[in-house]
């Protein structure tokens, strides 16, 4: 991330640097993945555009826009427009605020009257909604609507059913009701975004009338950052895991020489509070499928007994990994990374050291190292920094701590066994391979858009072109859910195949690094084989697409007997004929 991005940041500067902070961050060795996006503007939105490319630059996305004339939002999407069809949109963004609410109530209002009105006023955009679904396919972020700027009422407004407050906190229920009935529909929630920035100041009138901007200038990267969280998470850019300082980070004082009963943690002091109170909110994103890990300068015995501190919220038994020795913490970090097969930048950071932060970001790139500030600033640097922005909640997500954990516990029993083959039989794994399923489709397209490193195509899906793929006869589609003796790791892999003439066209093969070296592939490539023959085909035909993130699988295809028919760089085309075909799959029990 470029420093001026980073929260809490300088809006005018970022205002003022915007041309030269692009400039850097596209220079020639960036990589980047490209995506369209459309901008449907109930006001001006050029400033918002260009803020929201460098954030979006700055999370690896490449955004092409395209951008509505002002105020020409609904025209746009309720009627064929050539260029934005043209398009052919990854993400429709609608900017409309208050100011596109065309009728309020007033005291003379009857209250089946202002029930019209406010039925009405939903309808204009669930109508806008379900029509751009329909002919795009792709999610749509829609703002929902910022307080009013007066209150007519004082505060009577925000409870009277006559209120401008009240008839738009009834109108953002709706909006919430639809996105959760809607897949790939997201709300940016400006409402608290201008209560956050000071609604008076948001709400500057002189902006709306000279420029016709709904919000003030200063306001926009704050907006503009938001929504491009919204948009990285959606593409899988999101942080995974965070990693802890212990002394002054987790609590107050250092446990070596204060001993546990010398440090702040409780109820006892008003710094103690705040220590808890930041403890519980890690315990919370932990809870949220965030994956916690320790890595301090310190004796494991002294970290574990701070840990085991009986005033703490966390425990030793919250996190994954506990590095707690005297070496360097990037050289611990990249252990951790390493052990949990994740790349550093899924990590970020919290020291309260700058040395260390700085150290770690100086040889770790992609690693997030935040200032935090003082200890009651924590969870408000890390909460506003929009890490670990949430636009899928799936059971795997929930669950993500205890199969990391499971996997930790795989590790130590491995060191028994000196024969590989005799250490997988003894986990007593079990896969189900089966044809993509409702329940798993949320999972199975964000399993698209977070693996790289086994990822043999990098291709990116929304939901509804799974589900458009799950219902494509001309199309195998398989996701993999494997068991063993540890416990559930989900789902883990999944397989795109198209029919080809007498191929089956490998469009997309991914797993998660956490079931690496476990026969999963073997498993899978059995399943594939199996449903090409069955469609009557005599090949596979697999495709290497060369990413900065996937080397790990350059040479897949050819391990497994695939032959190589054509180059183009380190873009590579495999070819296996499967008439002959042997299952290579031996120690997974595949259930039917």
């Amino acid at each position: 991330m470029h420093p001026l991005l980073t929260y809490p940041f300088n809006s005018r500067e970022i205002l003022k640097k915007r041309k030269a902070i692009k400039r850097e961050l596209t220079e020639p060795n960036a990589a980047f993945i490209e995506k369209n996006i459309a901008i449907l503007g109930g006001s001006t939105t050029f400033d918002i555009k260009e803020i929201l490319e460098i954030f979006l630059l700055s999370y690896g996305i490449k955004p092409n826009f395209y951008e509505s004339e002002f105020g020409q939002y609904w025209n746009d999407a309720m009627f064929d427009t050539e260029e934005l069809e043209k398009l052919k949109p990854d993400i429709i963004f609608i900017h409309t605020s208050n100011r596109n609410i065309t009728s309020y109530p007033t005291v003379k209002n009857s209250a089946a009257e202002i029930q019209t009105m406010l039925d009405e006023q939903f309808e204009h955009f669930s109508v806008m909604w379900d029509k751009l679904h329909d002919k795009y396919n792709c999610p749509i972020i829609q703002n929902n609507f910022e307080m009013p700027f007066y209150r007519l009422l004082g505060n009577r407004d925000a409870y009277d059913m006559h209120g401008r407050t009240n008839f738009i906190t009834r109108l953002n229920d709706l909006f919430y009701k639809y996105a959760n009935e809607h897949e790939a529909f997201y709300i940016n929630d400006i409402n608290y975004l201008s209560a956050d920035f000071g609604l008076e100041k948001w709400s500057d009138t002189l902006y709306w009338h000279m420029y016709k901007y709904c919000l003030c200038m200063d306001a926009i990267p704050a907006f503009s950052f938001n929504l491009a969280n919204i948009i990285k998470s959606i593409f899988g850019k999101n942080k995974k895991s965070l990693v802890l300082d212990l002394d002054n980070t987790l609590w107050g004082g250092v446990v070596g020489d204060d001993g546990v009963e010398g440090i702040e943690i409780g109820h006892e002091t008003s710094m103690g509070q705040v220590f808890s109170e930041f403890q519980a909110y890690l315990k919370s994103l932990k809870d949220l499928g965030i994956i916690l890990n320790v890595n301090s300068k310190n004796d494991m015995e002294n970290a574990v007994a701070g840990l085991k501190h009986p005033e703490g919220t966390l425990t030793p038994d919250d996190f994954i990994m506990i590095k707690a020795n005297w070496q360097n913490k990037d050289i611990n970090l990249s252990e951790i990374a390493g052990e949990l097969s994740l790349l550093p930048e899924s990590f970020v950071f919290i020291d309260d050291n700058p040395v260390e932060r700085d150290i770690v970001k100086k040889n770790l790139p992609g690693v997030e190292a935040p200032v935090i500030g003082s200890p009651e600033n924590y969870i408000n640097v890390i909460d506003k920094s929009g890490f670990f922005e949430t636009t899928t909640l799936s059971g795997d997500d929930l669950n993500r701590n205890e199969m990391y954990k499971a996997n930790a516990e795989r590790s130590r029993a491995q060191i028994a066994f000196t024969n590989y083959s005799d250490y997988l039989k003894s986990l007593e794994m079990k896969a189900k391979i089966h044809a993509f399923e409702p329940v798993y489709l949320s999972r199975i397209t964000q399993l698209t858009n977070k693996s790289n490193q086994f990822n043999l195509t990098t291709r990116r899906y929304t939901e509804s072109e799974i589900e458009a793929a799950a219902n494509d006869e001309n199309r195998v589609t398989l996701y993999g859910k494997l068991t063993d003796k540890y416990g559930d790791n989900g789902v883990i892999t999944v397989v795109i195949g198209a029919v080809n003439d007498d191929a089956l066209d490998i469009e997309l093969w991914l797993m998660s690094c956490r079931v690496l070296k476990r026969n999963m592939e073997h498993a899978m490539l059995d399943a594939h084989v199996r449903e090409a023959r069955h469609k009557g085909l005599i090949k596979l035909r697999g495709y290497y697409y060369k990413t900065a993130k996937n080397n790990m699988v350059k040479n897949f295809y050819s391990d497994f007997g695939f032959s190589l028919v054509s180059q183009d760089g380190d873009n590579t085309v495999w070819e296996l004929d499967i008439t002959d075909y042997t299952d290579k799959n031996e120690v997974i029990f595949v259930e039917e």
